[in-house]
């Protein structure tokens, strides 16, 4: 479902009202406001400050700027220099009867940092004359964490209407420590429990895997810096890689069905890829196309304007390439295959995996894991060009048994991994039955009612069975939130609602009394689901989540979504995993990986055998590690806003520590800092800042 190295991406304004970083009194302030100290706007822009836009608005020298704030509107004022330390932001504005409240206040830059949206209320607001407001934010609502930033913006965050709000000034305030609100927050106590008298597992280091891992902005370098222990190549585009020509792809629906010679990596061909992980000690997981069809050149497309007229959309940068939709929303019948595509047989595959260990140096493998293709579900829309007819239960078995037989030939020791499958409708029910309707799901009727995991696992234990080779060795599958809001990658809305959903759908996973908050309406409990349909149909396998994402990289949501997500994958003993498609460098979502992988910047990490832990109270998690010595690395996260908890961690079984470390995130670029040491006498106790993940490294005697 989500297409490889997409080079195009579009960013939009969430209209969500947000919530303050640490909610204030409802009733109005006790005292005037702290004096205006340096000037931002009024009636005009001061020394080193410019217009970024957006809504419609009218400047005039010496006058208030009147800006239409319909439609969600908002006005950024920026400084490319700025420097300096303040108590807060004072703005003087003036409303049209009938707004109310409406109006947010943020700061931001273009760090990966998530600041509060602060939306003015009674408690930020005094009434001025001749109906204008004054308005008063400390900086501790604004920027909490006290993070650098370059720009202040002002915005509707609901709908109102387009009769021009009037803003006097904008301005910085000195620092006043009298004025400034002291964070308060709420604390209760919490019993984390570290069990190791129970049974243990080794943890595989494939579950901190990536795809791809380049920079999304430019064409390097590789992120090796988050730790990231596999790299996954893959996605849409894989389908139809040709790895005869190099560096030709199809970039399918996702980009106008496209040939491309990738423009941000010139000439990075797989062999590249594998070089440069082995170069690191990365593992490769290697998508290979079974779809049948790949790039014929990097130059070609489906649907040219020139041959089918007018369409929907298309590409900005070659304007004879539609989106084979026309002006009237209708498909248009693709040419053929050849248009674009050669054929690519399991054959083709075969030798390619041929090509792959004639290159190798004796005794060491480049590719750990190959995994069959990308969600051949959705193969006749991503790819209809090539693949019109959707797939069925048969056919992805046809491919699977031709693929992986051409693979264990080119390499009998491969570990091969499938069907690479989308999402929830996609584990239990084939295209066939997408296009036909899962109420009538001729296909799956037609193969006993069996949802399609468990059959296709079924099939290939008898092809085992029968024939003595085990071609398929990890059941891979993706799995996206797909509740509202939840995004993918820096996508996805924050307000406090979402963002505690957000985390809550990482039950999805694990959890048989989690109903999914989306359309599925069921519970998914992923892991023992996959688990439970292995042992009865194909014992022995292993799993992989080949891609997973919670969205909102750039917020402490979608980080805490990461740490609890890798911390589930360790519990479960899973073989692999790898985010799509790499964190933003500085994001929590990259601080929730180095969690596990560099908490200390000395390359301090979670151990390798998995040691159960559990949490009195479902707002704390806790997931341990340890080492044959009987050190203890524990990643324990708070998922409470609002809540200090006060966590004593029980260490049942385990040897008594005798030195300890503490690290803590709460946000922002700077990443894990020291804590207080958590061991006191002969207890281990760590206060969990709100929103937080830490880390406790404990050292026996």
């Amino acid at each position: 479902m989500r297409a490889g190295l997409l080079l195009f991406a579009a960013s939009a304004v969430l209209a969500c009202r947000p919530t303050h970083a640490n909610e204030p009194p409802k009733h109005p302030p006790a005292g005037p406001f702290p004096e205006a100290a340096t000037k931002i706007w009024d009636k005009g822009l001061a020394d080193g400050w410019e217009d970024w836009g957006w809504a419609p608005r009218k400047l005039e020298a010496g006058q208030p700027a009147r800006l239409d704030m319909g439609h969600y509107g908002g006005w950024i004022l920026a400084h490319r220099k700025l420097e300096g330390h303040w108590g807060g932001v004072r703005i003087r504005y003036r409303a049209p009867a009938g707004y109310g409240e409406f109006l947010e206040v943020r700061v931001d830059s273009d760090q990966s940092v998530s600041y509060p949206r602060v939306a003015l209320d009674v408690a930020h607001q005094l009434p001025a004359a001749d109906g204008w407001t004054d308005a008063f934010i400390p900086m501790g609502e604004l920027d909490p964490h006290g993070q650098p930033f370059d720009r202040i913006i002002l915005r509707a965050y609901r709908d109102v209407g387009h009769d021009p709000v009037e803003l006097a000034s904008v301005a910085f305030t000195h620092p006043d420590p009298a004025n400034e609100k002291p964070v308060v927050t709420k604390r209760r106590s919490v019993t984390l429990t570290v069990d190791c008298r129970a049974a243990t597992h080794e943890i595989s280091p494939l579950i901190y895997g990536i795809a791809y891992g380049f920079q999304k902005d430019t064409s390097g370098p590789l992120r090796w810096s988050l730790g990231a222990t596999a790299r996954r190549w893959g996605g849409n585009p894989a389908s139809r890689y040709n790895w005869k020509l190099g560096n030709a792809w199809n970039t399918a629906s996702d980009w106008f069905f496209q040939n491309v010679n990738y423009t941000g990596l010139p000439n990075y061909t797989y062999q590249h890829f594998l070089d440069d992980d082995l170069k690191h000690n990365v593992a490769t997981a290697l998508t290979v196309p079974t779809l049948g069809w790949v790039a014929k050149d990097t130059t070609s497309y489906t649907f040219p304007v020139s041959r089918f007229g007018a369409q929907a959309k298309t590409a900005p940068e070659q304007q004879n390439a539609g989106n084979g939709v026309d002006t009237n929303g209708k498909p248009i019948v693709p040419p053929g295959p050849s248009q674009t595509s050669v054929p690519a047989p399991p054959e083709f595959i075969g030798e390619w995996v041929k090509a792959i260990r004639a290159h190798e140096k004796p005794g060491v493998r480049s590719v750990q894991m190959y995994i069959l293709d990308n969600e051949p579900m959705l193969w006749n829309t991503t790819h209809r060009d090539v693949h019109p007819a959707p797939v069925s239960y048969d056919e992805l078995l046809e491919r699977t048994i031709g693929y992986a037989k051409a693979i264990k030939a080119a390499d009998p020791q491969a570990i091969i991994a499938g069907p690479a499958e989308w999402g929830w409708p996609a584990y239990q029910y084939s295209a066939v039955d997408a296009q036909e309707g899962y109420s009538f799901a001729p296909d799956r009727l037609r193969h006993g009612n069996v949802p399609l995991i468990p059959w296709w696992l079924r099939k290939l234990h008898e092809y085992k069975q029968k024939n003595g080779v085990n071609l398929v060795d990890v059941l891979d599958v993706h799995f996206y939130p797909q509740a509202d809001g939840m995004g993918v990658g820096t996508d996805g809305k924050v307000d406090a609602a979402t963002a505690a959903k957000r985390i809550r759908s990482t039950r999805a996973l694990w959890d048989p009394t989690y109903v999914d908050e989306s359309w599925i309406k069921q519970p998914v409990m992923l892991l023992p689901r996959l688990k439970k349909w292995i042992d009865e149909n194909n014992p022995g396998m292993g799993i992989s989540i080949g891609e997973w994402n919670f969205g909102a990289e750039n917020d402490v949501s979608g980080g805490l979504a990461v740490a609890e997500t890798l911390g589930r994958f360790e519990n479960a003993g899973i073989t692999s995993a790898f985010y799509w498609t790499s964190p933003p460098d500085g994001s929590p979502a990259y601080w929730a990986f180095r969690a596990y992988r560099n908490y200390d910047e000395h390359g301090a990490h979670f151990l390798d055998t998995s040691v159960p832990g559990s949490s009195s109270d479902k707002s704390a998690s806790v997931f341990a590690s340890r080492d044959s010595s009987g050190k203890l690395v524990l990643v324990a996260l708070n998922l409470d806003p609002e809540s200090e908890l006060d966590a004593d961690v029980e260490l049942e079984g385990c040897a008594a520590p005798s030195s300890a470390r503490a690290f803590s995130y709460v946000g922002g670029l700077h990443g894990f800092q020291p804590a207080p040491d958590p061991l006191q006498g002969r207890t281990v106790h760590a206060a969990l800042s709100p929103y937080s993940i830490n880390v406790l490294e404990l050292h026996a005697k």
